[in-house]
């Protein structure tokens, strides 16, 4: 067994159980990287889930939109009653140093 195979994220309770370890999801579609395939980023999604993360952190603009769409692609394959999801959203493009914010109510739709 590799080190780190029998590590367990711990959980707290809020209203509900979560995981203390939340996992960034922006790093898996290119939002400052080159992009994972989908397969890939299910895969990390599924490792980290199995390794107790329940906490997800998206937002449209990585991707842009292409990271909420792979969450859901793996939330497909995962008890979605036990994951909590945080998503951003409003910043609809970032280029640095200016971004384009947009908090009307169809976009946020």
């Amino acid at each position: 067994m590799a080190e780190g195979d029998n590590v367990q994220i711990p959980i707290t309770k809020l209203d509900r159980e979560v995981s203390k370890l939340g996992f960034g999801c922006m790093g898996l579609t290119g939002a400052y990287n080159s992009p994972l395939s989908d397969e890939d980023g299910i895969s990390v999604i599924n490792y980290a889930f199995n390794k107790g993360i329940t906490f997800f952190d998206t937002a449209d603009a990585y991707g842009p939109h292409s990271n909420e769409l792979l969450l859901g692609k793996a939330l497909k394959h995962l008890p979605r009653e036990k994951i909590q999801i945080a998503t951003k959203f409003g910043i609809q493009r970032m280029q640095f140093p200016h971004m384009e914010v947009n908090g009307s109510p169809e976009y946020v739709r």
